[in-house]
């Protein structure tokens, strides 16, 4: 028995659509089966690297088929390639934008609000096994980047002791919902962890309250244990931190 044009478009849509569907949880999967110990971080990006271009493959098919005189007769195809087409493209702009943001941002992984004598950890090091990138500071260098993306990643100056600026950074670093792994009073330091949500990489974080003649000075450290950038990440977490503690 032959399959007739219309037939094989409607086939033709079905597997777009099919795609459409399947590619995004495999995109997603990339993420959380990293997060899981499914697989390795490399894996993970692998993954979500070849969905991207799945996702964008279905996108032009469908597009262009859209635009032909024999699926346009065929009712069935008709019907499904507009929602693979819709589908594939939503699942398509997460990767986009992520790499988007991963040409806009510089290939570092280490943000501190003082990148000429940066807050040292010491408590995280015993947790830091396995971990691609080294706690030695990147010198000139990243500190160069860092001002040209970030310039207004700076110290806060808090108009408080440093008993009580310890406390509120305490506070500020829990509200955020980071692990606390050390304070430290006689030091004026906090070390903490936080996790992110679809990978789940493990990024270590130092804050060191300083006393000044009025008030204290706030610095903090964020760094990535692994990946060469960390997509803005850790200048994000910087920035909630401080504008928390503000508003704290």
């Amino acid at each position: 028995m032959t399959t007739g044009p219309g037939e094989k478009w409607s086939v033709l849509a079905t597997f777009c659509l099919g795609l459409a569907v399947a590619l995004p949880i495999a995109s997603a999967m990339s993420g959380f089966g990293t997060r899981w110990g499914w697989w390795g971080f490399r894996t993970g990006l692998t993954i979500l690297q070849l969905t991207a271009l799945g996702e964008i493959a279905v996108t032009v098919i469908s597009f262009f088929c859209l635009f032909l005189p024999a699926a346009r007769r065929s009712g069935k195809a008709l019907f499904l390639l507009p929602a693979a087409l819709v589908l594939s493209l939503a699942a398509a702009s997460v990767p986009l934008r992520m790499w988007m943001v991963l040409r806009s941002v510089p290939m570092i992984h280490d943000i501190t609000t003082d990148t000429e004598h940066p807050p040292q950890f010491d408590a995280v090091l015993k947790l830091r096994k396995g971990a691609l990138n080294p706690v030695a500071y990147g010198g000139q260098e990243t500190a160069e980047q860092q001002h040209k993306a970030y310039p207004d990643i700076a110290p806060l100056v808090l108009d408080l002791p440093p008993a009580l600026a310890f406390e509120r950074c305490l506070t500020t670093a829990k509200y955020l919902g980071w692990t606390i792994i050390s304070r430290n009073t006689e030091k004026g330091t906090i070390e903490a962890t936080d996790t992110t949500f679809w990978f789940g990489f493990t990024d270590d974080i130092v804050i060191r309250i300083s006393p000044l003649d009025k008030g204290s000075r706030i610095d903090l450290r964020s760094l990535s244990r692994v990946g060469k950038s960390d997509v803005g990440t850790n200048a994000k977490r910087v920035r909630e931190f401080l504008k928390a503690l503000k508003n704290m």
